[in-house]
């Protein structure tokens, strides 16, 4: 896992990469000035930091089937004696584990 720091470090690497950056102010096409640059690295570090430690909490909601089908699996896993919302479950961790 990554550090903030070095997420800084990498997003500072993109945002150099990708100048001249702009912004559209009052229908005016500006580039990007410094503060505007420290604030793109600021934020693109974030968001990686934020999706480094949480994005396997929306890639489990989304492999999750919904709450109808879950229930389904429960209802049908009671009545034959099977673990399929179980497999699910734990398929479902452990294709998107916690940091």
């Amino acid at each position: 896992m990554a550090t903030l720091e070095e997420l800084t470090t990498e997003a500072t690497a993109e945002i150099e990469a990708a100048k001249p950056l702009y912004k559209q102010v009052n229908n005016e096409r500006l580039e990007f000035d410094d503060n505007d640059y420290a604030q793109a690295i600021t934020d693109l570090a974030n968001s990686k930091f934020d999706q480094q430690e949480n994005g396997y909490k929306q890639a489990r909601q989304e492999a999750y089937g919904s709450i109808a089908d879950q229930l389904d699996m429960q209802y049908w896993d009671s009545v034959n004696g099977t673990t399929t919302w179980a497999d699910h479950i734990a398929q479902v961790k452990s294709d998107n584990p916690k940091p």
